[in-house]
């Protein structure tokens, strides 16, 4: 779009600059319109969410105007706000995800998988601050500070774990390979209605488990063959051959504690028999 001027002036105040018959009035260009309509845009985002290419649908969304009569129809999409929490989880940008999951009220299919986001979130902040992994109560005390908004819950008390045919499945998996890769671990999200992230979670936690039982038997099987080797050598050893100082206390209680002697070895004139002091076992 050209604005035309009259030949040879110029802007007020300035003088008159030949040759300045037409400019482009580029500061009243019209902004890049929207090549794809709102719905479109929410289809988009859907399968970009489910084939989990976090990446693509991050440049997807970057890629549309900021500034545009259907934003306004994009903002009031769920699918396109859940894409938006989406991207802003998996770059780590929780203010951003924090007031998207406060100030829109998804629909209760959404509501599994925003949870999740919402306390992963602020259990990854938690992490940071303490500089340690959180056990059970410290997750505990996390959602207790920061509960779920009334826009991705219905107000139903969560349980926290996982139902039973989501474990049978998660197990299934585990016992064909303990350690999955990204692919699998977003076909088992889709299996089971989890994040990948809490799949993996879960496959961190089994690995664990796994390898502390198996030290703990291996360790109750160490202590039970050194009870069976004591066990066994312990018969051998009851009877031991008398060392130095309880020879000299045997000596000591015979000597205090031998028979009386008789009135001829008690006479001076007569020489005391050493045979009184020994002690014959056969003897009646």
């Amino acid at each position: 779009m050209w604005m035309t001027a009259p030949s040879g002036a110029g802007p007020p105040g300035f003088p008159a600059m030949p040759g300045m018959a037409a400019m482009p009035a580029l500061m009243f260009a019209p902004l890049p319109s929207l090549s794809f309509t709102p719905a479109q845009v929410a289809r988009v985002c859907e399968t970009l969410e489910e084939s989990g290419d976090v990446e693509r649908l991050a440049r997807f969304l970057w890629s549309l105007p900021a500034a545009h009569g259907s934003c306004e129809s994009l903002n009031k999409n769920e699918a396109v706000m859940r894409a938006r929490a989406l991207v802003a989880y998996h770059h780590g940008h929780f203010r951003e995800l924090y007031h998207i999951l406060e100030n829109f009220r998804f629909g209760k299919d959404s509501h599994a998988k925003l949870q999740a986001m919402w306390l992963e979130s602020h259990y990854q902040e938690a992490e940071k601050l303490r500089g340690r992994p959180l056990g059970p109560v410290d997750k505990y005390r996390v959602r207790k500070k920061f509960p779920l908004p009334r826009t991705i819950w219905d107000g139903e008390q969560k349980t926290h774990c996982f139902k039973e045919r989501t474990r049978g499945l998660l197990r299934e998996w585990y016992l064909q390979d303990p350690y999955p890769n990204p692919t699998k671990k977003r076909e088992l999200a889709q299996a089971t209605g989890l994040t990948p992230t809490q799949v993996g979670n879960w496959f961190k936690n089994r690995r664990q488990r796994d390898r502390a039982a198996a030290a703990k038997n291996r360790l109750q099987h160490q202590q039970q063959q050194q009870r069976s080797s004591s066990s066994s050598s312990g018969g051998s050893s009851a009877i031991r051959p008398l060392d130095g100082s309880t020879d000299a206390l045997l000596l000591h209680h015979h000597r205090h504690h031998r028979a009386p002697e008789s009135p001829l070895s008690s006479s001076p004139c007569s020489t005391p028999d050493p045979t009184l002091d020994m002690i014959d076992p056969g003897s009646p």
